[in-house]
């Protein structure tokens, strides 16, 4: 690997898009309103989260390798890549839910309770900020190497 710069600038890139998404959940009333439609809608985000990372790994098969990348060099830069994600995502989700978004856990534990999908300890234990930066920290890693694997497959060029 040459440089790691692009896949730094991509990982913020990444987190930009992922705090948009979040602000256009907010604006739809998915934390609050149209809560119910939340873990369909927001499952959507994959699709913005690959082309995030096809953008990025061919950012870099043009200005790193000269317009030409093996697979081994697309998986480790997306694996880089993933590794600045991982990185930001604890501060993205602190951004998420204690400015854009400071009554989702509310409005989430009042669901599932009123639905009887959890009880009221259930659902505080894991709706809350300590549990979503631990899961969405562990849930970066391996998403993102799934998603390096596919997407350097298809940016590949020799």
């Amino acid at each position: 690997m040459k440089k790691v710069g692009i896949e730094i600038k991509w990982a913020f890139i990444f987190i930009l898009v992922m705090l948009l998404w979040m602000v256009a959940e907010r604006i739809t009333g998915l934390h609050d309103k149209n809560i119910e439609y939340h873990y369909l809608v927001t499952n959507f985000f994959a699709v913005a989260a690959i082309a995030v990372y096809a953008l990025a790994l061919l950012d870099k098969r043009k200005k790193d390798f000269g317009g030409k990348m093996n697979w081994i060099q697309g998986f480790i830069s997306g694996l880089i890549l993933t590794l600045g994600i991982t990185v930001l995502t604890p501060v993205a989700q602190y951004i998420t839910l204690e400015v854009i978004t400071p009554h989702y856990f509310e409005n989430m534990i009042a669901f599932v309770v009123e639905k009887g999908q959890m009880s009221r300890e259930e659902a505080e234990a894991t709706f809350n900020l300590q549990s979503y930066m631990v899961e969405s920290t562990m849930f970066a890693p391996l998403m993102g190497l799934f998603t390096s694997a596919i997407v350097a497959i298809f940016t590949r060029k020799k």
